[in-house]
């Protein structure tokens, strides 16, 4: 009897050790919880090919993030989410991070990271036009967006290194960025300046026809970078170091890889776009290089943007560029 209860208790026993060891199995490591990031991202284009390889890949998540990304229209709402802290990080033109800083705001904004090195928009023409020159624009209206973003600032740029004259082109700065489509198929202007999807997208519902990139036309600048507020980055350099890491990951990828890959991996964030259209679309920024090779923003590239800030009078002079840019990447 004696042993019979010391192997009923045993048994007993056994089945309590499983139980335990089943549930530590099935519960998840707490050190293993996925941090939350808000990301706003400025627009949704293919343009940004790499951020979404990211995501799509699980390139963030193996750095331990949980990243939402939120669609905010124009730099100045992305950094304006930022300083409000309704995200943690803004996707945006750099030029925004230095308006900020020029309102002597003291927890601005820092750039950590970049994604892109030129203008990623298109000429659109409503008329199809064989051995297109700027000179064409000369009496003609084009959408251009906001007068003082980087869409806008760097079609001028473009204007500038070819010596052509802005006064004999009719440049409509009064249509938001992303209303530039919409009222460009509704019959207003001769041209209009869009980033993809939208601009293969004119063209195959016959409304348009791409006849030059913006970015070949302006040269290289930090276009597209990711910054957060400057206490954030001081209080959570690891979030932004391992956010880096996988930017990294996702510009070698890209810059590697075809583009028919690239646009099988992030076709989830373009449903209503066909993998091939993707491929294409992704195929010219290839083509005209626009990505960073590495999420560096170097003094060079930032000089370039200050200097048309300058000439554009929309900046008194060079801003510190250590204050600005805090690199996360290291070679």
């Amino acid at each position: 009897m004696k042993t019979k209860r010391i192997l009923i208790f045993i048994g007993v026993l056994i089945v309590l050790i499983l139980g335990i060891i089943g549930i530590k199995v099935l519960q998840p490591n707490k050190d293993n919880k996925l941090t939350k990031v808000r990301l706003a991202e400025v627009t949704h284009s293919s343009f940004y090919a790499p951020l979404y390889v990211a995501l799509e890949k699980g390139y963030f998540k193996d750095e331990g993030l949980d990243i939402e990304l939120l669609l905010t229209p124009g730099a100045d709402k992305v950094s304006a989410a930022v300083l409000s802290n309704d995200v943690e990080i803004g996707f945006a033109g750099a030029e925004s991070a230095i308006y900020v800083y020029e309102q002597n705001e003291k927890d601005y904004l820092q750039i950590f990271a970049g994604l892109t090195k030129r203008d990623g928009q298109f000429i659109v023409s409503r008329e199809k036009i064989t051995d297109f020159k700027l000179e064409d624009l000369y009496g003609k209206e084009i959408l251009v967006g906001r007068s003082s973003g980087m869409p806008a600032l760097n079609f001028l740029n473009a204007l500038k290194n070819n010596d052509i004259n802005i006064n004999k082109i009719n440049a409509n700065y009064a249509v938001e960025f992303a209303a530039l489509s919409g009222t460009f198929i509704g019959g207003t202007g001769d041209f209009v300046n869009l980033f993809e999807p939208n601009a293969t997208a004119l063209e195959e519902q016959g409304y348009g026809y791409v006849v030059a990139s913006v970015g070949e036309l302006s040269g290289a600048v930090p276009y597209t970078t990711f910054y957060a507020r400057k206490s954030y980055i001081e209080k959570n350099g690891e979030i932004i170091a391992k956010f880096t890491k996988a930017i990294n990951r996702a510009l070698e990828y890209t810059i590697k890889n075809d583009a028919k890959t690239i646009a099988k991996d992030i076709i989830n964030q373009f449903p209503d776009t066909d993998v091939d259209d993707l491929a294409t679309m992704i195929d010219r920024y290839k083509k005209y290089d626009t990505w960073l090779p590495n999420p560096e923003v170097s003094p060079e590239l930032f000089t370039n943007l200050e200097d048309f800030l300058i000439d554009f009078a929309l900046l008194k002079d060079y801003v510190p560029f250590n204050d600005l840019v805090n690199n996360f990447y290291h070679d």
